[in-house]
């Protein structure tokens, strides 16, 4: 572990808070020439798993099939802490909050889940829609599901 991450490091309950509430996401995976492909993404926090629903096709999906292990990172920054002598650039310094995931994609075939996702993904982003039925719309909407195996926060206030 990095030194100044024992200084800054969020506890379990900050990192759930954090990725309840934030609303933009980043997904890294990997592509056919072994690059890593970003991408920002709308996505909720369910069962201790990240959710992501998009098209069921294009290269994200691709590469979860082909390389399931991902990376995923949401932040935020708070604020600058500039120092008052401001001889150098080091007296600089950022107010943020980091969470770093590493974990397993796959493809969520479940109806029901997929529903319950939806719905999650409506209730965090557009609260006051109505809860109409989603219908065909489950069989056509892609949802990702990451299984995290290690998750790191940082926060400094």
């Amino acid at each position: 572990m990095q030194n100044k991450m024992k200084m800054n490091q969020m506890t379990e309950s900050e990192i759930t808070e954090f990725l309840e509430k934030a609303p933009v996401g980043r997904i890294a995976t990997q592509n056919e020439n072994g690059f890593p492909y970003i991408a920002p993404i709308h996505f909720v926090y369910y069962n201790q798993k990240i959710y992501i629903h998009g098209l069921p096709k294009g290269q994200k999906i691709d590469n979860i099939l082909a390389h399931p292990k991902v990376g995923f990172e949401i932040d935020q920054m708070d604020g600058l802490n500039i120092s008052a002598e401001r001889k150098a650039a080091c007296g600089i310094g950022t107010y943020y909050s980091s969470v770093i995931i590493l974990g397993n994609a796959k493809m969520v075939d479940d109806a029901d889940l997929k529903d319950k996702v939806l719905r999650l993904t409506v209730e965090k982003y557009v609260p006051d829609y109505p809860k109409i039925p989603f219908g065909v719309m489950i069989e056509k909407t892609g949802i990702i599901e990451i299984e995290i195996v290690e998750c790191t926060g940082k926060r400094r206030k």
